[in-house]
């Protein structure tokens, strides 16, 4: 990961209000997999959109998936790999969504 910083912080979800636990690698909330969008580079804090991240796409990846997220204000693209505490019904969920899967 080009210039990483880990930033632990906790946070409350702006798309759906869970409280989430940052462990220093947290990017996404793991109750409904959407994001912001704070960063530049990971942990940077540097981007000024701070818009939402919707999760677009999710595909396997070893025993994890990855989930793309698209910013919804500006259109920015990045991939994160889920994590142990991610809802898992939500990511079958989207996983199952033809549309989710291939984007919108």
């Amino acid at each position: 990961m080009k210039g990483f910083i880990k930033n632990i912080e906790d946070f409350n979800c702006a798309h759906c209000g869970a409280v989430v636990h940052g462990n220093g690698y947290t990017n996404h909330c793991p109750n409904c997999l959407w994001s912001r969008h704070v960063d530049n580079n990971p942990g940077d804090r540097a981007a000024t959109c701070g818009g939402m991240m919707e999760p677009i796409s999710v595909a396997p990846d070893g025993a994890r998936y990855v989930i793309t997220h698209r910013c919804v204000v500006c259109g920015k693209v990045k991939r994160q790999r889920t994590s142990d505490d991610d809802n898992m019904d939500v990511i079958i969920e989207l996983s199952s969504d033809k549309s989710f899967i291939f984007g919108k």
